[in-house]
This record gives structure tokens, C-alpha cells and sequence, in this order.
């Protein structure tokens, strides 16, 4: 998501070379103008055949749009190593530019200028890690590392998973790790990472001494050249015991308790692990070891149990085998789970949303744009209502009525138990929102690019705004503002006396994902594969987090996790604090819908038919229904009854 408002911070780091001689001396004067939008500010760092700048963007002359410039200076005369410099810059701007992940910068413009190439990126605001180690004589403590090990292992994590090829950062070290203003990790300086082949022929030696695995000298770099890269790091953070100034490859020689004794046997192992002389010997991938700190940060269990565990992944395949299946997956074809619902009642056509229940009733919309009432207990029709079309939005009860949208571009408020009219109301476009309902007023989106407002008893109008956008998020309400997202990438925050704006943040694709607050945070995904948190209050960014699909499912939060689906097929464990993911569970089809909880589990379904229940703290499968249809919309669990409804026209009521 790309916020107006946004500061970030960028690379700015002390080089271990002598940078080349600038054409300006101390490089770019304050105040140069580059292509007729940047403002050079002052400069951040230099180092080999770059200087860094801080820079301020012209083209939003209202706010203060800050930027990192990056700049190649091309002092040589040598036809071959001018090329050599150029693809090296050319390929790092394209790399970053394909890349998408909170810890890495985003690039926003590339550009040449006689003998010097320009990088634009994103402005980090803070240090890096040997800064922070400069400014303290303090060890780092055990927490700390762990926190900063895991933030860097998912940046990692995301690097190693690249299709094709994964991509090897190849240069980490504590100058190239930046931690921002909000104690986030940033991944700076990709000038040298590079896509890796499996059967590529060995390369030049590139790195930095000391945190550079000894297959590197050999020009060979895996994703576990970076694991090694990330134990030295973390190795100088612990002991401040600078590799550069060590004999290379004698990390065995100086184990971290002897300088270090706060630091646990089992961080120590996990480390030094890393630091092995053999890739073999290391954790193959960045994902393989943040499993391994995942279970070092369990608090809840025993140091035994702990113990065992790491014992166990030391002993595991490195790699799943062709053919093989992660357990999950393999659980599906154990055999269709023994529950037997309750009651099954037959639609006339597709149920692509979540059920309401109410007063021991469910509803349920159909597109052959029917709304269906029947009872809780036993399933027996009660009434249907006929609308002008499809219902695509989730019906809601306020009091004694129920109240839904329909594609024939109208908002519908029926009694609650004879399906009676109360009042129509009509847009100008089909309303697939799902109503919200406070302060007894109605609060909904349509596809005619409004958002409005109208009073539940009447069913008139109280205010509308022009977004400009279809809208198919479910708003959420607060006391003083009204959050929801449209289809052409924007979030908003309306004011909930007047409608007008208060603030606004921008998506790369639709957000018809719906937004859910907890201390005045919002939690939202959108069509780009992203799941956002930003402050409630200003639309600021707090962190983001990358899946492999569109999300247009809703988030839940439940005690320090949220949990959301993607159309990768995954429903995510996300921790709220820092937006890194706890865990997932695969299925074999797309998570369209919002997750539900109960108890302690996080019931959600996806379109390969099943419903499934997984623990919310581990993400294990507890429960599993399989209906033998693609479902779309989303559970509604009520006194341990979970209902939902399915595209082959049946609507069930399973026992938890």
C-alpha cells in the first residue's frame, strides 16, 4: 500500500570501502533538483560505487514526501566495468521493483542521468545495527534478538520463497539491517542479491569478510549462504565480537555464552547451527529457522518440551520430497469426517454468503435472489422473500428485522418472522455490502460508487458520499468515524456525522475485504495479496503483510493473533504487533470468507468444500466437514451450532 502521508526511512549505512571520488566532492549539493521532481536534502551514506541521499518528493507539494535517492556514479573509463556497474544497478532497481514485503523498501522511480543512475525509495527513518551497536556498549539481551531474528527471517522467508528462482540476499550483516522508527527490521542495500539456480556455475566472490559463509569465496550462494549470514549477525550482535576482525570460519572457537552467559543453551545451538562450515549442516532455508525461533519464543511451554522439539527439527528432512504432502494436506485424504449434520435444507440456487441467526432463525441469500428464513433447530422452512436479483451481500438482523442487499440495486428491511416488507430502499447500483448496523442507522456501500447512510425505522436517507468507486466492503462503525474499503483500492475513514473524508490510503488492487479495528488499529486485506494494519485515528501505516493471492477475506482478531484467508488457499496466523505470520494452514482451494472463532478454534472454510476447525494457538486441525461443494461465504456459529450454506444450494447446521 503506498500512503501519501508515509515517512520511511532509507539506506543509510557506513561502507567497508572507500567510496569512489564524486564528481560534487561531498556529493549532490543541497537543494539539486533531479528530473524536475526530487529535492536533495542532504546526504545519508556512500560506499563503493554509491552515494545515498535524503530527498524530498516535489509532485505533493502539500505534504512532506520524504525519499531515499540512491545514486550510481560511473567514474571509470573502463568500457567492461562500466557495463558490469550499470547491469548490477540495473538489476537491483528490477528486483526491488517485483518485490512486495514489509521489511524490504519499495522502489518508486529509476532513472539514468549522464554518468550516474538514480534509485528512488522508500525513506526509512532510524538506524541500522551497527549504529545501534555504535551508540551502546550494552549486550543485546535474549528477547530483543529473538524478536529482531524472527522479523529478518520472514523478510528472508519471503526472499527464499520467490518463484522460479529464489532470491539470496547474499551481504547480511548488522549495516544492511535497518531498525525503523515503529522497532520494525528493514532489509536495506540489495545491490549484490541475486535469483539463485540450482545448477548455475560458480560466480565471482562477492560479500563482506567475516559474515560471508566460506561457499561464497567459491562464488556459489544459497539460501543458506544468508542463514550464515544472519547467525554472524546475530553472533556480533550478542557477544560484540566484530567477525571482520576475526580469523573467517572460527565461530566454533568462540562460543556466545563464554561472552555472553544471559544468553540461553538453546539460542546459543540455534546460532551456531547457522554458523556451521558445511551448508548441510545449517538450516537449509530461512522458513526452517524461523520454525526452530518460533519454538525458543514459546513462553507456555516446558524447557523440556522445548528441548525435544529443537532436538526433533535438528533430525528432520531439510526438504519435503517430491509427491510428499504437508500434513494438513495429507489429513484430507484420511476420509470425510464422521460429523452428521444436524439438518440439511435445499435452496434453490447458490448461497455465496454467511448466514445470520436470530431468535431461532437463519437466513440465508440465494442469487436466484431469494432471501430464505427457516428454523434454527430443525431446518423447516419458514418464509422466502423474491428480490429483483442475485444477493451477494450477507443479510443482518437489527431488532425485529432482518435487512440485505440485492444486485437489483436495492437495500431491503423485512419483519424478522413473516418476511413482510418494512421499507425498500434504492440506490443507483447493485448494493453487494453487507449492511452494518448502530446508532439505528444503516451503513452501507453500492456499485454506483456511493456509500450511505439511511435511518432503520423509515428506511430514508440521512447522508451520501460520492467515493467515487464501487463498494463491497461491510463498513465498520465507531463512535466518531465509519471505515470501509472499495473496489478501486482505497480505504476510508468518513466522518460518521456528515460523511465527509477524514483520511485516505491507497491499495494496489480492490479492497473488498471488510475492516476490523481492535485499540485503535484497522485490519484490512486487499486484492493485492496484502493484509494492511494502520492507525484507526490518521490512515498511518503500521506494518503490512504479504500472501500469495488476492485477499478478499475478513480478518478476526482473537487475543494477540489475526487470522484471515487468501485465495493462495491459506488461512494465516498473523501476530498483531508486528504483522509476522505465526502460522498457516493449507487447503486444497481458495479462503474467500471470514474466519470465525469458537472456544479456541478458528472455524473457516474454503472452495474445495470442506469447513474446517484448527486450533487457534497452533494451527492444527481439530474439526473438518466436508460438503462436497465449493463454498464461498463465511460460518456463523451460534450456541455451538455452526451453519453455513454452499454453492450446490444447501444450507447445513453441523454440531461443534
Amino acid at each position: 500500500m503506498e500512503f501519501s502521508t508515509r515517512e520511511m526511512s532509507p539506506a543509510s549505512r557506513e561502507s567497508e570501502s572507500a567510496p569512489l571520488a564524486h564528481p560534487h566532492g561531498d556529493g549532490l549539493p543541497t537543494n539539486t533538483v533531479l528530473q524536475g521532481r526530487y529535492m536533495v536534502l542532504g546526504r545519508l551514506g556512500a560506499g563503493g560505487f554509491s552515494s545515498v541521499y535524503r530527498a524530498r518528493d516535489l509532485r505533493f507539494p502539500s505534504v512532506t514526501r520524504l525519499c531515499a535517492v540512491k545514486e550510481m556514479y560511473i567514474g571509470t573509463a573502463d568500457p567492461e566495468m562500466r557495463e558490469l556497474t550499470i547491469k548490477s544497478f540495473e538489476r537491483e532497481a528490477s528486483m526491488l521493483a517485483m518485490l512486495n514485503h514489509p521489511a524490504i523498501p519499495d522502489i518508486f522511480d529509476y532513472f539514468t542521468d549522464g554518468n550516474r543512475s538514480y534509485l528512488v525509495l522508500e525513506f526509512v527513518s532510524g538506524q541500522n545495527l551497527q549504529q545501534w551497536m555504535d551508540d551502546t556498549d550494552e549486550y543485546l539481551d535474549e528477547q530483543k534478538a529473538l524478536d529482531w531474528a524472527l522479523q529478518v527471517c520472514d523478510a528472508l522467508a519471503y526472499l527464499h520463497s520467490q518463484k522460479p528462482q529464489p532470491i539470496v540476499f547474499r551481504d547480511l550483516k548488522p549495516s544492511n539491517i535497518m531498525l525503523d522508527a515503529h522497532n520494525h527490521i528493514r532489509l536495506i542495500d540489495f545491490g549484490i542479491a541475486k535469483l539463485f539456480e540450482a545448477n548455475e556455475g560458480k560466480g565471482t566472490m562477492i560479500g563482506t569478510a567475516g559474515y560471508t559463509p566460506p561457499e561464497q569465496y567459491r562464488g556459489e550462494a544459497t539460501p543458506a549462504a544468508d542463514i550464515y549470514g544472519l547467525g554472524a549477525t546475530l553472533h556480533h550482535l550478542l557477544t560484540r565480537q566484530d567477525p571482520r576482525q576475526e580469523t573467517p570460519f572460527t565461530f566454533s572457537e568462540r562460543p556466545i555464552r563464554a561472552a555472553n552467559p544471559t544468553i540461553s543453551r538453546a539460542f546459543e545451538a540455534i546460532i551456531m547451527r547457522c554458523l556451521a562450515y558445511d551448508p548441510k549442516d545449517r538450516f537449509p532455508d530461512a522458513m526452517a529457522l524461523r520454525e526452530a525461533l518460533l519454538v525458543l519464543s514459546q513462553s507456555d511451554i516446558g524447557e523440556a518440551d522445548r528441548d525435544q522439539r529443537l532436538s526433533l527439527m535438528e533430525t528432520e528432512r531439510p526438504f519435503k520430497q517430491a509427491g510428499e504432502e504437508s500434513a494438513p494436506a495429507a489429513s484430507l485424504k484420511a476420509g470425510i469426517s464422521q460429523i452428521k449434520p444436524l439438518w440439511v435444507f435445499r435452496c434453490e440456487d447458490e448461497i455465496r454468503t454467511r448466514p445470520a441467526v436470530a431468535k431461532g432463525i437463519v437466513f440465508a441469500g440465494t442469487y436466484d435472489n431469494n432471501l430464505y428464513a427457516v428454523t434454527a433447530d430443525k431446518g423447516e422452512f419458514l418464509w422466502k422473500y423474491p428480490t429483483g436479483g442475485g444477493i451477494g451481500g450477507s443479510p443482518i438482523v437489527h431488532e425485529d428485522a432482518v435487512l440485505f442487499g440485492s444486485s437489483d440495486h436495492s437495500l431491503y428491511s423485512l419483519q424478522l418472522r413473516k418476511g413482510r416488507l418494512n421499507w425498500r430502499f434504492n440506490a443507483e447500483g447493485a448494493i453487494y455490502s453487507t449492511p452494518a448496523a448502530r446508532f439505528d442507522h444503516a451503513f452501507f456501500g453500492s456499485d454506483d460508487g456511493f456509500f450511505y447512510v439511511i435511518n432503520l425505522m423509515r428506511g430514508n436517507l440521512y447522508w451520501k458520499t460520492n467515493v467515487y468507486s464501487p463498494v463491497r466492503s461491510t463498513p465498520y462503525v465507531s463512535d466518531e468515524l465509519v471505515y470501509f474499503g472499495t473496489e478501486g483500492g482505497q480505504v476510508l475513514a468518513l466522518e460518521l456525522a456528515a460523511g465527509k473524508p477524514k483520511w485516505q490510503a491507497t491499495a494496489k488492487r480492490a479492497v473488498t475485504s471488510s475492516p476490523k479495528i481492535a485499540d485503535d488499529i484497522l485490519y484490512i486485506g486487499a486484492s493485492d495479496g496484502m493484509v494492511y494494519a494502520m492507525d484507526a485515528g490518521s490512515g498511518w501505516p503500521i506494518w503490512r503483510f504479504q500472501t500469495k493471492g488476492p485477499v478478499i477475506s475478513t480478518p478476526v482478531i482473537f487475543e494477540d493473533a489475526l487470522f484471515i484467508g487468501s485465495a493462495d488457499g491459506n488461512l494465516y496466523a498473523i501476530d498483531v504487533a508486528h504483522g509476522r505470520r505465526l502460522w498457516t494452514y493449507p487447503t486444497n482451494g481458495q479462503v474467500a470468507s471470514a474466519p470465525t472463532i469458537w472456544g479456541n478454534t478458528v472455524y473457516f472454510s474454503s472452495t474445495d468444500g470442506n469447513v474446517y476447525g484448527v486450533s487457534a494457538r497452533r494451527g492444527e486441525l481439530q474439526w473438518r466437514f466436508d460438503t462436497g461443494s465449493p463454498i464461498i461465504g463465511a460460518p456463523t456459529i451460534v450456541n455451538g451450532v455452526l451453519y453455513i450454506g454452499t454453492t450446490d444450494h444447501r444450507l447445513y447446521a453441523l454440531p461443534l
